[in-house]
């Protein structure tokens, strides 16, 4: 009995060497210093677009929001020219990037052998790296001349059928990268079981693996619409400088980023007007909340879809 008792007097220290836990210390404050920066940083341009976007709908009257076209400098802030613009960009470049972007990824994941896939998907994220002021010329130079007007011979200089298939072709890797990774992600086992059902490859594909991985696809695609909507010197060359509102893709128009960067180009051509200046935090504003609820939407989506697969 007095061995057993001297036993469980004995305390095991399991806390490990002092140095180690120093050190292990040391890197969870500097990650945690990383984290709290971010989210410091994150709140200061949140609070800094409040201030600034209150500030601007202070000094006008809200019946310029409504005004004919979104003109700035002549005190007219047509809101809705430019979110209608941002979404006909932005609905031309899904329609660019997801069917070529999903079929990508269905092919990468299913059809392409070890060696081609290693290569073509570093190839096809090429096309992310790609300067969006090269694309912009490119949709200047080649898509407005040689499609956009071999479809429709009347349409502008700058239009937003070009801006929106640029911006396509930029949103195309994203799309597919992110896709082709959820159907990965999907267990072997279920293709093996309906392959084993008889399913042809194709069938396997689309009825099993892509349902399967489905919530990473509708994260893919929201992402593709987050990047659209975001994309700047694409539509601020390609997309044209009219404030007036439009619903025709061959015309051209301001987009919200494209009014950003075509007002803030120069701070001597902003500062003599107030409003004006302050209108670009406004639009800021605006599209941080798009963009915000895009992603809400996103991770609604994914955690809905992720319990029924």
């Amino acid at each position: 009995m007095a061995t057993v008792d001297h036993q469980r007097d004995i305390s095991i220290d399991l806390t490990g060497d002092v140095r180690r836990r120093r050190r292990e210390s040391l890197v969870k404050a500097t990650f945690f210093a990383a984290a709290a920066v971010s989210i410091l940083i994150s709140v200061a341009i949140v609070i800094a677009l409040i201030g600034k976007a209150w500030a601007f709908l202070s000094s006008i009257e809200l019946s310029q929001l409504w005004a004919d076209g979104w003109f700035p400098r002549r005190g007219r802030f047509q809101l809705l020219a430019l979110i209608v613009h941002t979404l006909m960009v932005t609905g031309i470049a899904m329609v660019v990037a997801v069917p070529f972007g999903l079929g990508s990824a269905v092919y990468l994941s299913e059809y392409a052998r070890s060696g081609v896939r290693r290569v073509l998907k570093p190839t096809l994220e090429i096309l992310a790296g790609i300067p969006s002021v090269v694309l912009g010329f490119f949709a200047l130079q080649f898509i407005t001349p040689n499609i956009v007007r071999g479809l429709f011979p009347g349409a502008q200089s700058a239009n937003f059928l070009a801006a929106g298939i640029a911006v396509g072709v930029l949103t195309i890797p994203l799309v597919a990268s992110v896709s082709e990774d959820a159907m990965r992600a999907v267990p072997s086992s279920l293709r093996e079981a309906s392959y084993g059902l008889g399913a042809k490859q194709w069938h396997t594909a689309l009825r099993v693996v892509f349902p399967a991985a489905i919530s990473g696809i509708i994260a893919a695609v929201i992402l593709g619409i987050s990047r659209a909507i975001g994309e700047t010197m694409v539509v601020a060359l390609a997309a044209g400088l009219n404030g007036i509102m439009t619903f025709n893709p061959t015309e051209g128009g301001l987009t919200m980023t494209g009014a950003i960067a075509n007002l803030a180009v120069g701070s001597d051509q902003v500062a003599g007007d107030v409003a004006a200046f302050q209108s670009l935090f406004f639009v800021g504003l605006v599209l941080f909340i798009f963009t915000l609820g895009l992603n809400i939407l996103s991770g609604r989506m994914v955690r809905r879809y992720r319990q029924r697969y």
